[in-house]
């Protein structure tokens, strides 16, 4: 009886012990998981990226500034053409006509001017012979041979003499006047006529040919574009649009590195040569251009291609470098548990602490209350979370110095350590617990 009390007791004592491990074990709360990523030694260079277009340095728009249609063409895409060479005829016909009859209405109005000129000197005899007559009745009148009548009628005639000059000069100075505007109108008319034929203004290429013969131009309004003409592809230059917080950035003279889709690998240099003044607005996201010259002697690259600008603003080597995304990381904890930690590695709590940070790892620009009563936290303090020997998480406040938008570099470790090759929590991976309560078991 006794072997079976104790037989009895042995195997109670068993299941009490199997019923305690399985319940330790299904009790216990699974340790959180981290996401780790080391802290290392290395060059940070801090750029600016921006897209642009590749462009002439001068490229020009022939136009026309005559309408008409197109008679012929001298000049095709991709055309080597020299300043004055002819690329382009307007039918001349119209023109040709306007010439001539501006032509005729200038010698209508010369033999006008030769006629009054003509009426002019028979005014002048005419008065000069009256005149005459006039001297010669004055005498006879004191002589008492002619009449007072006779001499009002002479003087009379002389002074009708005199405003027939004056009215002949005056139709002389008219006519030289018609004279002049029918010559002017010749002018007009030849160079309207000159305007027909269409001539290149630079010496370059023909980037682009907008008619066809046969095709009709209107320039009432404003000249066609027929043809775009680069002045040499050999030296071009991008034409990027740059953020307004990346400007004070860029100077002139700065190098500069791009790529382009038609040779994805390979890496073109230039350097910044313009930030032009002139901003963008588009939907309250203002931009600026920032020209970047390059040379092109291959003729490899062509105007219009899209081009992936870098722009390098800042270096600095040998850092101990952090990943941003250790810099955005807050470990799934309550506010109070984030607060104790804080207080015991003595770093003073930002408002930020506990609020997103912005994609670069900078906390936002707000007054926060902390253990230390309240302060504004500095734009290049971070916290990062650094993992200890036991895979638990300790808080490290660091100031941040560039960053290539991947890696940032450390300037100084405030509060905590850290040192290469430390990890540094990424992420989480927090274990689950299911719901306990009578007759269910822990997972």
């Amino acid at each position: 009886m006794k072997f079976l009390k104790h037989k009895w007791l042995l195997g109670l004592a068993l299941l009490v012990a199997i019923a305690m491990v399985v319940g330790f074990t299904y009790n216990r709360t699974p340790q959180s998981q981290y996401f780790t990523a080391r802290a290392q030694r290395g060059t940070i260079n801090d750029v600016v990226q921006a897209t642009g277009t590749i462009n002439a340095v001068i490229t020009v728009q022939v136009g026309s500034q005559v309408s008409g249609t197109i008679s012929k063409l001298f000049a095709d895409f991709n055309s080597h053409v020299h300043q004055g060479q002819v690329v382009a005829q307007i039918e001349p016909s119209l023109f040709q006509g306007a010439l001539l009859q501006a032509k005729a209405d200038l010698q209508n109005a010369r033999a006008n001017q030769s006629a009054a000129q003509a009426e002019l000197e028979k005014a002048k005899a005419t008065a000069v012979q009256t005149r005459a007559d006039y001297q010669r009745t004055v005498g006879l009148a004191k002589e008492g041979v002619m009449s007072p009548q006779q001499l009002d009628l002479a003087r009379a005639n002389a002074d009708t003499a005199a405003a027939g000059v004056a009215a002949a000069e005056a139709t002389v100075k008219q006519a030289a006047a018609q004279v002049n505007l029918k010559s002017a109108a010749v002018d007009v008319s030849q160079t309207n006529l000159n305007h027909t034929t269409i001539q290149a203004p630079i010496n370059g290429i023909v980037v682009a040919r907008n008619v066809d013969v046969g095709q009709t131009v209107a320039a009432s309004l404003q000249a066609p574009t027929l043809f775009n003409i680069a002045q040499d592809l050999t030296k071009m230059q991008v034409d990027t649009q740059t953020d307004e917080s990346d400007v004070g950035n860029i100077k002139v003279g700065q190098q500069a590195t791009f790529t382009v889709d038609a040779y994805p690998n390979q890496t073109f240099r230039g350097h910044v040569v313009q930030i032009r003044l002139n901003p963008t607005i588009v939907q309250n996201v203002v931009t600026y251009d920032t020209v970047i010259a390059f040379g092109n002697p291959e003729m490899k690259l062509f105007p219009g291609m899209t081009a992936y600008v870098t722009i390098p603003v800042a270096t600095a080597e040998d850092v101990l470098e952090v990943p941003n995304t250790a810099l955005r990381f807050k470990p799934a904890m309550s506010a109070e548990r984030i607060r104790q930690l804080y207080a015991q590695y003595g770093i003073a709590e930002p408002h930020a602490a506990t609020a997103p940070r912005a994609s670069n790892g900078e906390p936002p620009k707000t007054q926060g209350v902390g253990l230390q009563g309240p302060r504004l936290p500095r734009r290049d303090e971070a916290i990062i979370w650094r993992l200890r020997p036991d895979r638990s998480i300790e808080p490290v406040l660091i100031r941040t110095g560039i960053t290539d938008h991947t890696q940032t570099a450390v300037a100084e470790v405030l509060k905590g350590g850290l040192q290469p090759g430390d990890e540094l929590a990424i992420g989480q991976e927090a274990g689950t617990r299911a719901p306990s309560g009578p007759g269910m078991m822990r997972r």
